[in-house]
């Protein structure tokens, strides 16, 4: 994208940002790109170093990142978001389609598990869940209550990641089909346990754990290996300790190469 006056890329951002997925970062963009998102827009206050971070880091998305950046003031920056991210530059993406990630959650069988956080409330824990998940190659990352998961600072926290994963809002009985492993410090203990590929794995909120709900439509209940009077592990540590074990199983899939 040419650079264009202030006014005029702000106003364009507040045309497209209803419904689009704000990139914050470097980072995010770059995901973003690399898994085929659409981006619309890209904002940065320092281009030449933008292009330089992109060459040093980035060079698959280097000239995608310098055709549709637009350099402004960073003050211009500051009327886009709320807190100007150290890299100087925000875009904004087409969120992907929810009919192509419950199409992806849906279909059977699965190469990998869907990961599912049941009410969570930490926007930072379910970003660091959905980049873990892209990690590890899962089908996707399902939340139930209301938090939004494609809320900017989760997508913030998720490095952009969505793309690269499924990632959607469903209540407890529109999950996707599959054996419910649902962790739990009264269930059996994860070590002893086989977890098949297209199992879904819940994960209760960080203060509350699991509903009633979903624990009651578990196929099992596990734990995690703990010191006894540890109260608990943080959501996004307990969910990579949960995919190490399933990736280190003869027969999970391998994440793909980025």
């Amino acid at each position: 994208m040419k650079d264009v006056d202030p006014a005029t890329l702000v106003r364009l951002w507040n045309e497209e940002a209803p419904g689009a997925v704000v990139l914050d970062g470097f980072h995010a963009l770059k995901h973003a790109l690399r898994f085929g998102a659409e981006v619309r827009l890209v904002a940065t206050s320092d281009k030449q170093a933008l292009l330089a971070l992109a060459a040093e880091l980035a060079g698959d998305v280097t000239a995608a990142v310098g055709a549709a950046a637009a350099e402004v003031p960073v003050e211009t920056l500051r009327t886009l978001v709320p807190k100007v991210h150290p890299t100087r530059v925000v875009a904004l993406a087409v969120r992907r389609a929810a009919t192509e990630n419950l199409g992806s959650l849906a279909r059977m069988p699965r190469r990998s598990p869907v990961v599912v956080l049941d009410n969570p409330r930490n926007l930072g824990n379910v970003g660091a869940v959905v980049r873990l998940a892209a990690g590890f190659g899962a089908t996707g990352v399902v939340t139930t209550g209301d938090l939004d998961p494609w809320h900017p600072n989760v997508v913030r926290a998720g490095a952009g990641l969505h793309f690269a994963t499924a990632v959607e809002r469903l209540a407890v009985p529109d999950l996707p089909p599959g054996p419910l492993y649902a962790l739990d410090p009264e269930g059996e203990d994860l070590r002893s346990v086989r977890l098949p590929d297209d199992a879904l794995l819940a994960f209760g909120s960080e203060r509350h754990g699991l509903s009633d709900e979903l624990r009651a439509r578990a196929t099992r209940l596990l734990s995690l290996p703990m010191r006894p009077q540890v109260s608990s592990y943080n959501l996004a540590t307990s969910v990579a300790m949960t995919l190490f074990h399933w990736a280190g199983q003869a027969g999970a899939t391998a994440p793909a190469e980025s």
